[in-house]
């Protein structure tokens, strides 16, 4: 397995670095293109919507829970998952 690449994506004007692994990039690519949105887009709505969280995650975790969320449901095609982890 690979180790986390950095890539800097563009949110809301400001680059910001993110640290994925190569898998994660790959589904983030895929997931983007399937709903028809730029990476940065697809990045800025999953930002936001972390940042709203009472306690937010760093980015790549929210990513991370997002991608994963995605795949669990089935999330192929549809609406945005939301990105809250879930605290026990």
């Amino acid at each position: 397995m690979a180790g986390p690449v950095k890539r800097s994506v563009a949110i809301a004007g400001h680059s910001t670095s993110i640290s994925l692994e190569p898998v994660f990039w790959q589904a983030l690519v895929e997931a983007a293109a399937e709903l028809s949105l730029p990476l940065s887009a697809l990045v800025a709505r999953i930002d936001a919507e972390r940042i709203e969280a009472d306690v937010p995650a760093n980015l790549a975790s929210a990513i991370r829970v997002w991608l994963f969320e995605r795949a669990r449901v089935g999330n192929a095609g549809a609406a945005l998952p939301p990105t809250g982890i879930v605290e026990g």
